[in-house]
């Protein structure tokens, strides 16, 4: 058989809840009344309904504070709103904070049945998805996307992969970077030769060059045989330096001449070996700041730069979010042997007014603990991280100082990298000691 909708009305008017109550009982509904938003909030702890019916205008705690709570909370409930008060304002208010319905005091039984049936409906068609509406679009190298931003990085990517000239890639922390640098590797003459990735910003400056050039052996303490670096393994393919503006000067010196000369010296050799590789940079900073500061060599921006190729952050390509949402979710529920669950469209909506300081990387992240921590086939935005909702919410708020915005944007950061100081000073263009300063 199937179950009884249960309803919980909410209104400190006894007559209203009582007409409700009689009219909604009658159509074989479960109906629960109460006067205040307290109230409500404790009995939903401990029951479980389908839909709210709630006042505005209450006193002390009003109606919209519900509505907020539902929606943040009880994903598998859904709201319909009455007031006696109508306004625009509050019709907006309600609807962006999550209301499916409105009604204005004095609606008709039919306006009521009308009303609530389409919630019902809502509700049991969201309970009742069971795959992902679109499908991804994956290339063999991992790149996901449908976008007109994201399609202009694969005609880049398809016309770069045809030559051996030096690559520049720009572009926010967590954009994927390394990915399209493989991408371009994979779909060169050159796959069946090394690809190889180095983080010029994670190796200390003091072993930077040995790792990159090699070394003889007795060329310093501890040099106790010859061996050769990152440009010497990645002969014949491609290397990929990134973080370049990382880099000290002498460093930058160094990279020049393998550039303009195809050869790298090894640490305490006496002759330079030739090399033939393909070189990709990347940066997450601006070159040419850091070239007028004095702090990048003005020569090795123009050699790194033949052909410059920026991949957009993930706020400028909205369309792929429910693209890279469901093939993460996939991706992580079949490592969890679960089924992939699927995401409301309230849900979808956050996530693309999200600002995504951390880009696909932060939303893979979140992707992943909601598949791991979450039971529900159907996730909603209850499942958010606070931090995620408070962003999402008050991100248009304009009576804050700037202080205050600081503070919430650097927290949000710092979530979004799950406290990862070092990502978080990338991100927010700080180094290390001010972010510690901050968050003092």
């Amino acid at each position: 058989m199937k179950a009884k909708p249960q309803i919980l009305v909410v209104d400190d008017s006894d007559n209203m809840l009582e007409i409700v109550r009689r009219n909604l009982s009658s159509k074989g509904n479960i109906v629960y009344t109460l006067s205040n938003v307290i109230d409500a909030i404790s009995f939903l702890e401990k029951t479980t309904v389908d839909l709210v019916i709630t006042d505005l205008k209450m006193p002390h705690v009003n109606g919209m504070e519900l509505v907020r709570h539902v929606r943040e909370n009880y994903s598998n409930t859904e709201v319909l709103v009455i007031t006696g008060h109508p306004s625009i304002e509050n019709a907006i208010e309600s609807v962006k904070l999550g209301a499916d319905e409105f009604l204005i005091k004095s609606f008709t039984t039919e306006e009521l049945f009308s009303a609530v049936e389409k919630s019902l409906k809502k509700r049991n068609d969201r309970m009742e998805a069971n795959k992902p509406r679109q499908k991804t679009e994956v290339l063999d190298t991992g790149i996901i996307g449908g976008s007109k931003e994201i399609i202009k990085v694969f005609k880049a990517i398809s016309k770069a992969s045809k030559l051996k000239a030096t690559i520049l890639l720009t572009g926010e922390t967590g954009t994927g970077k390394e990915l399209v640098a493989r991408a371009i590797h994979y779909n060169s003459a050159q796959v069946s030769l090394p690809f190889v990735a180095v983080n010029c910003g994670g190796i200390p400056e003091t072993l930077l060059e040995s790792e990159l050039f090699g070394y003889v052996k007795g060329a310093f303490t501890g040099a106790n045989e010859t061996r050769g670096g990152f440009f010497q393994a990645a002969d014949g393919g491609t290397i990929f330096l990134d973080e370049i503006s990382n880099t000290s000067l002498s460093m930058q010196a160094k990279l020049l001449r393998v550039l303009q000369e195809k050869e790298v010296n090894m640490i305490g050799a006496n002759k330079s070996q030739k090399i033939d590789l393909r070189i990709i940079a990347a940066t997450n900073l601006d070159l040419l700041t850091l070239v007028e500061k004095g702090t990048f060599r003005e020569d090795l921006y123009y050699r790194l730069n033949i052909i410059p190729i920026h991949i957009p952050p993930l706020r400028d390509r909205l369309d792929d979010i429910p693209l890279l949402m469901n093939y993460f979710a996939k991706k992580y529920a079949d490592e969890s042997m679960k089924t992939a669950p699927v995401f409301t469209d309230e849900l979808i909506k956050v996530f693309k007014a999200y600002s995504w300081p951390g880009n696909v990387r932060e939303l893979e992240n979140i992707i992943q603990r909601l598949v791991i921590m979450t039971d529900n086939q159907v996730i909603d935005i209850a499942e958010l991280p606070k931090t995620m909702k408070y962003s999402v919410q008050n991100g248009k708020n304009l009576n804050k100082t700037l202080a205050e915005i600081e503070k919430e944007h650097i927290v949000n950061v710092l979530a979004s990298v799950d406290g990862n100081k070092t990502q978080a000073a990338e991100i927010l263009g700080i180094d290390r000691k001010t972010l510690r300063e901050k968050i003092k």
